[in-house]
């Protein structure tokens, strides 16, 4: 476990949505996705959208939230049987992952963007990467980023010498940084982000390559779910995940 933190609630569940009595519940993290979920550049803390999001969840439907930390490949396999209550990382919500978990409703919908160095000018969107044998990206395995560059940008071998794989986003991107790759796909979200913060080292490139809804996973069966869903239609009902979008994804600068 590299991080954990616990957060109590501030105030109760106020009657119109479920009361859960200050329950412990187990939110594991990779904590490499910003401005989802990072550890802050010079605090060392951990931040971002989920964990604000997860915060309101908390004070709506009270229950006493402990975080641990996991890498990526590990998480969904380990909320599978029970090790964590609840997964978030930005987590895709597909039909071949909820035969392992369940998912709550979206919390967010997002698009798929090509991230690359400022001064890339080899390619500029993903024909004209897929073009170039020399090219190489950087990718999760198991990660919708991955599935969209095998089957979208690449030619359908999940086993491509050309996709370097790397155990969490952040490793991708600063391999991306360093020149030993060329492309990492990412959520638009995330991308202007890194962009926002990168002082010109990188930049988005070409047409944006299809569209994602994130949810947060739970072993299957769990309790759970139709809490937090009703939490989350509730601060999408008044306003919440606007003022949380605007935050993290238009107010925050990373590193800043």
């Amino acid at each position: 476990m590299l991080f954990a933190a616990t957060l109590a609630t501030s105030a109760m569940a106020d009657g119109h949505l479920p009361n859960l009595d200050g329950k412990e519940v187990v939110f594991v993290t990779e904590n490499a996705y910003p401005p989802l979920q990072f550890i802050e550049p010079g605090t060392g803390n951990a931040i971002g959208w989920e964990y604000d999001a997860v915060a309101e969840i908390a004070k709506r439907i009270n229950i006493t939230v402990v975080y641990e930390n996991t890498s990526w490949d590990a998480m969904i396999p380990a909320v599978s049987s029970g090790q964590y209550d609840v997964g978030m990382t930005g987590i895709t919500i597909r039909e071949d992952r909820k035969e392992q978990v369940d998912f709550s409703d979206k919390y967010m919908t997002s698009e798929m963007v090509m991230l690359v160095r400022g001064d890339e000018d080899r390619f500029s969107d993903a024909k004209s990467f897929a073009a170039d044998a020399d090219l190489l990206m950087a990718a999760q395995p198991g990660t919708t980023p991955f599935y969209v560059g095998v089957y979208d940008v690449l030619d359908g071998d999940e086993a491509n010498p050309r996709i370097i794989k790397f155990e969490t986003f952040g490793a991708g991107v600063a391999a991306l940084r360093t020149g030993d790759v060329d492309l990492v796909l990412t959520d638009g979200t995330a991308g202007n982000g890194y962009v926002d913060s990168s002082g010109g080292a990188l930049k988005i490139v070409g047409e944006k390559l299809g569209t994602e809804d994130f949810g947060f996973i739970f072993p299957k069966g769990s309790d759970l779910v139709e809490p937090i869903n009703a939490a989350i239609a509730d601060m999408t009902k008044d306003g919440t995940i606007d003022a949380l979008n605007t935050k993290w994804f238009l107010d925050y600068k990373l590193g800043g």
